[in-house]
């Protein structure tokens, strides 16, 4: 055996003592496939099944350590106890044996138990050997029919394994592809999230759609939906290259609590209608956030910004304004769609460097100081006027607090005698 598997399924590296588990107990799932493959990560994800008494298992340890405890299905009695660096879910065994429990699994990669009290592993469905011919194999399509989130979830970890569908698995798959839609879209998000932040997710999601699975909820994408996407890879693989900040924002998790990337934001934009009105809904109806939704939507309304020949600086300004973090994704996403870096670059360049007041403002003055200093009332006004001024001290037509102040006081005798028309 493999060091990693060792690591992964050695109760020395646990977070809590074997002795409170029972026997027998079996470790299944992804870890076990995991170790096998001498996969491992700095998070651990065990899984568990006993024969009775799972919530009150998981109940003890956690307060034993003080630790999370969540029930996550008191009707097929599975819960979960949450450690700093471990997720632990105990579940109930399904059916009078093991092995009956194994059968009612996806597939057989994820079908293979181990007993951490003898080390013993337990493999009626062959598992092993699929994973040496690196093969994902169904149990049986009527488990794939049972959750149909398993017909998605075999693309995503092909995807993650680098495995192959096995011939019979991928008919059923297509074969029972209509039924993805009983699938709640929370949880197909959650798998698209992972083929959209996989280096070779592409791929799989063109096969994915081209096998009917994300079809119900992308129904404007087409071929060249894919054939963009491809591009999208090819121009953050060059962005990054060049630019190592502008590829590490590319990669980055949009926030703690959302995994979705800047470059999952490009992708997703491939595969949504072009109008941002209609993709606002599409994303809706798979519950991605307000800030992906944003993310994508910003994206596809001001990336054909970039393809004019000549940006002015005002241009630039309000660009930039409105992409605010999401113009990396823009930039990617230009790219994609046949724009030359050479003529993207000027952009990223002010794009990076914090001190460049056509991207990144640093206001001369507040709209206190205006209001003080013109003997104005508040009003949309002065929010006005400090746009102005802002783009003005972008362009470098003004320097100081003082000239802001005389370029305030011009534009508002001009507003007064309604020569401007003040723009948004």
């Amino acid at each position: 055996m493999s060091n990693s598997l060792i690591s992964n399924l050695n109760p020395q590296n646990w977070s809590f003592d074997l002795e409170l588990l029972p026997q027998p107990v079996y470790m299944v799932g992804g870890v076990v496939r995991d170790a096998i493959l001498g996969r491992s990560g700095e998070y651990l994800d065990l899984d568990f099944v006993v024969p009775s008494d799972a919530i009150q298992i998981a109940g003890n340890i956690a307060k034993n350590y003080q630790a999370g405890f969540v029930i996550l299905d008191p009707e097929r009695k599975i819960a979960r106890v949450v450690f700093p660096d471990a997720t632990v879910d105990i579940a109930q065994q399904e059916g009078d044996s093991l092995e009956t429990d194994l059968r009612r699994r996806d597939f057989t990669v994820n079908a293979i138990a181990y007993n951490p009290h003898t080390q013993e592993f337990i493999d009626p469905l062959q598992g092993c050997v699929d994973l040496e011919n690196r093969t994902l194999r169904m149990v049986s399509s009527a488990n794939l029919k049972d959750d149909p989130l398993r017909l998605l979830r075999a693309y995503r970890q092909g995807c993650q394994l680098g495995f192959t569908i096995e011939e019979s698995t991928q008919i059923a798959i297509r074969t029972l592809a209509s039924h993805i839609t009983q699938v709640a879209a929370e949880r197909v998000r959650v798998e698209l999230g992972y083929l959209l932040a996989s280096e070779n997710g592409t791929a799989w999601l063109k096969n994915a759609w081209e096998d009917g699975l994300i079809t119900p909820w992308f129904k404007y994408a087409t071929m060249d939906s894919f054939s963009t996407m491809e591009m999208v890879d090819v121009a953050v693989e060059k962005l990054t290259e060049i630019w190592q900040q502008l590829g590490e924002e590319l990669h980055k998790p949009l926030r703690n609590t959302i995994k979705t990337t800047l470059q999952g934001i490009a992708k997703l934009a491939c595969l949504v209608n072009s109008e941002s009105e209609i993709a606002k809904v599409e994303l809706e109806e798979l519950t991605y956030s307000r800030v992906e939704n944003r993310g994508v939507t910003t994206a596809l309304k001001l990336f054909p910004q970039l393809h004019k020949a000549n940006i002015s600086l005002r241009e630039q300004y309000f660009l930039f304004q409105e992409a605010s973090y999401v113009f990396p994704a823009i930039a990617t996403l230009a790219m994609a769609h046949g724009k030359l870096l050479d003529g993207i670059a000027p952009l990223i360049t002010r794009y990076l460097n914090p001190d460049d007041l056509v991207a990144h403002p640093a206001p001369l003055m507040s709209g206190k100081e205006i209001i003080i200093a013109l003997n104005i009332p508040s009003s949309p006004v002065v929010g006005q006027l400090l746009t102005e001024i802002a783009v003005a001290q972008a362009e470098g037509k003004i320097v100081t607090k003082e000239e802001g102040i005389e370029l305030a006081r011009q534009l508002v005798m001009k507003l007064e005698s309604k020569d401007v028309t003040w723009e948004s």
